[in-house]
């Protein structure tokens, strides 16, 4: 029974690592222990182990002093069994609650996302500065984001990977709420046009995001 639940704990731990790689993006372990209140070592010891499964992958990076510090990032085989995770999740909803259900997810997904998003994105900022802020947002969410000032009050927001592309090609909801999104945290006056979409078939998510004719100078 203790080695059963010793077992359980360990792959506890690891899949809390993987979910914090995921939503926070590459870290290495000292900062992942603090997330997760472990001692670094013990963490090191769930990625090495995570690393012989092949779901995380180290990258060194140079720091002012000492050696490279180690950071550790998902690998494809991670990113596959997270969207093979959102699709169960989203066929359990479909069957327990119906069309409706997985409608609730949506909209609570997004008013969690608008909120999260406008602690950090205040409302007196210029475009380009609450631009610049999604971007790093939507980096550590694991979109591969950049931004591309194009003219003037023009933008494009490009998005290089989907971490939630499995999930939007069996539910398009979760797309149409990701305009939707930006609107709400760039203000009334900012038009959002999505450009480019991975779901159709394009390489990349691209919106081009401007300041609305009767607001523009």
């Amino acid at each position: 029974m203790a080695r059963e639940q010793s077992a359980e704990a360990g792959n506890n731990t690891r899949h809390a690592i993987l979910k914090s790689l995921k939503t926070e993006g590459p870290a290495d372990a000292a900062t992942l222990a603090r997330h997760l209140r472990l001692t670094a070592m013990a963490v090191r010891q769930h990625l090495y182990e995570l690393e012989d499964q092949r779901f995380v992958v180290a990258e060194e990076r140079p720091v002012p002093l000492g050696r490279p510090a180690k950071y550790w990032k998902l690998t494809a085989k991670a990113d596959r069994l997270f969207a093979e995770l959102s699709l169960s999740l989203i066929d359990a909803v479909d069957r327990a609650f119906g069309e409706s259900g997985i409608e609730k997810v949506i909209v609570a997904r997004y008013k969690n996302q608008v909120a999260t998003y406008l602690q950090q994105i205040a409302p007196n900022l210029t475009l380009k500065e609450k631009l610049r802020r999604l971007e790093r947002i939507r980096i550590a969410e694991g979109y591969m984001a950049e931004l591309v000032h194009q003219k003037g009050d023009i933008f494009l927001l490009v998005e290089n990977h989907c971490p939630i592309c499995a999930a939007a090609k069996v539910c398009r909801g979760f797309c149409t709420t990701e305009q939707d999104l930006f609107r709400a945290v760039l203000g009334e006056n900012v038009t959002v046009e999505r450009v480019e979409h991975i779901v159709a078939g394009d390489r990349r998510c691209a919106y081009r995001i401007s300041v609305t004719r009767e607001h523009a100078k």
